[in-house]
C-alpha cells in the first residue's frame, strides 16, 4: 500500500518515452525495450563500431547496443544519465547488455572492464562519471572485475574544447594515460563508453592501454551515432 502511495504521488516513467512504467517493469518500459534500436552487433564482429577503429588500433571487436539517433529514445535516455544524474539507466542498460553478450564467445576471454575517465574537476562538478554505471552493471553480469583507477585523463576541457584538442594529434596523445601501479601484463582489457561518434576519444583511451605490455583491448558502447 505504502509503494502504491508512492507511485501515486511520484510516479515512475520511462527513461526512455517518459510513459508511466508498469508495476513490474524497471526504468524503461517493455514497449521501448522492443522498440529501441539495436545493433546486433555481437552477431556480426566486422560490424560498423568495429570499423571505425579498423586500420587505426588493433582492437579485437568493437560492439555498441543501440543506434543513436537525434531527438530518439536512446538519445534521451543517455542525457538523463549523463546530466540529470540517472545512473539507474546506466545500470538497467549493462545488464540488460550483460545478458546478450553472455551468448558472444569473445567476451569470455576480457580480465578487466574499464570506463572512459573523466578529469577529476569534471568529476568533482559532475558528481559521478556516467559510465561507471554501465561498467558496474556488465561486471556484475559477465563476472569481470571493474576497474576505474587504470585510465586517467590528464587535461580538463569543456566541450568545444575538446572538439578543437582531439584535432591536435600532439596534445590529443598525451589527453589520457595509464596509472603507474598496474599489472595488467598480457591482459585483455574492455573499454567502455557512452556513445561512438567519431571514434576519436576511444581511439586515444585504446593508445594510452597498449602502452601495457602485450595487452589486449576492445571496446564497448552504450549506442553508436547512425
Amino acid at each position: 500500500m505504502f509503494t502504491s502511495l508512492i507511485n501515486l504521488f511520484y510516479p515512475r516513467i520511462c527513461a526512455a518515452c517518459d510513459g508511466f512504467l508498469l508495476q513490474d517493469e524497471k526504468v524503461i518500459c517493455t514497449r521501448c525495450r522492443h522498440e529501441i534500436p539495436q545493433t546486433h552487433h555481437y552477431l556480426n564482429p566486422n560490424n560498423e563500431a568495429f570499423s571505425k577503429f579498423y586500420g587505426k588500433i588493433p582492437v579485437e571487436f568493437a560492439l555498441a547496443m543501440f543506434y543513436f539517433h537525434k531527438m530518439g529514445r536512446v538519445q534521451e535516455m543517455i542525457h538523463k544519465l549523463k546530466y540529470k544524474g540517472h545512473e539507474e539507466i546506466g545500470t538497467a542498460i549493462g545488464f540488460w547488455f550483460g545478458e546478450e553478450l553472455k551468448q558472444f564467445e569473445p567476451i569470455k576471454d576480457i580480465s578487466c572492464i574499464v570506463p572512459v575517465p573523466l578529469h577529476p574537476r569534471k568529476l568533482k562538478e559532475r558528481g559521478y562519471n556516467q559510465v561507471s554505471s554501465f561498467g558496474k552493471a556488465l561486471s556484475e553480469s559477465l563476472n569481470v572485475p571493474f576497474d576505474e583507477s587504470i585510465l586517467i585523463r590528464n587535461f580538463y576541457t569543456k566541450t568545444q574544447t575538446k572538439k578543437n584538442l582531439l584535432g591536435r594529434t600532439e596534445l590529443a596523445k598525451n589527453l589520457f594515460d595509464i596509472s603507474n601501479d598496474i599489472s595488467l601484463n598480457g591482459n585483455h582489457i574492455l573499454l567502455v563508453d557512452d556513445v561512438i561518434t567519431t571514434g576519436s576519444t576511444l581511439e586515444i583511451c585504446s593508445r594510452a592501454l597498449l602502452k601495457i605490455p602485450n595487452v589486449k583491448v576492445s571496446i564497448l558502447c552504450m549506442a553508436m551515432s547512425q
